[in-house]
């Protein structure tokens, strides 16, 4: 059950492409999720489109919406911290396991990039005092994935995947999230008063 001003913590952009994922039938009547880059925030859908819950992320540590090519072949450690960005778009998603056969949703296994729940990191990143802080500010520190707690990756993530892919829709931060998620609007209902 989401939290009453989760909803409120939403971008306008957010609440665009949750009301076009259905609208459009884009989500395709799967559960999805959309990460909010500018604001570092995770936003967990049904297949309905019901808001399920949000969280803060981390995300990869500079700003841009295109992973470079062939970046998934690379070990992480010998990434530059200029491609270790977190790529925008739509992706079909689905859980695995990490190299370490933890829990994970695959956003794109070709460049690597998941979701999953915060890793320690060093010391010096303090990953999980990153996530606590009142700002987005500070959460720009992964090699590209999407961190979340690790209690909201076990209450919503893990159990919105376990059964069936999903989509993940990750906002632009160099463009609207109109011009990447584009349907018509005659074609679209008006959005719903919830």
């Amino acid at each position: 059950m989401p939290r009453p001003n989760d909803i409120q913590l939403a971008s306008a952009d957010v609440r665009y492409v949750a009301h076009w994922a259905i609208a459009s039938h884009d989500s395709g009547g799967l559960p999805y999720v959309i990460v909010d880059k500018l604001n570092a925030r995770v936003f967990v859908f049904d297949a309905l489109g019901h808001l399920e819950g949000s969280a803060p992320a981390l995300l990869g540590m500079t700003k841009g919406d295109r992973s470079r090519a062939g970046i998934g072949d690379e070990k992480v450690v010998a990434i530059p911290p200029a491609d270790r960005i977190t790529p925008a778009g739509r992706f079909v998603a689905s859980e695995g396991s990490s190299l370490h056969g933890e829990s994970i949703l695959w956003i794109d296994y070709a460049t690597a990039l998941a979701l999953h729940p915060v890793v320690p990191g060093t010391r010096l990143e303090r990953r999980a005092q990153r996530l606590a802080s009142p700002t987005s500010e500070d959460n720009r520190i992964s090699y590209g994935c999407v961190n979340v707690p690790s209690a909201f990756y076990g209450r919503f993530i893990a159990p919105a995947f376990e059964h069936s892919s999903g989509i993940v829709y990750i906002l632009p931060e160099r463009s609207a999230a109109r011009d990447m998620f584009v349907t018509h609007e005659q074609d679209m209902p008006p959005p719903s008063v919830e």
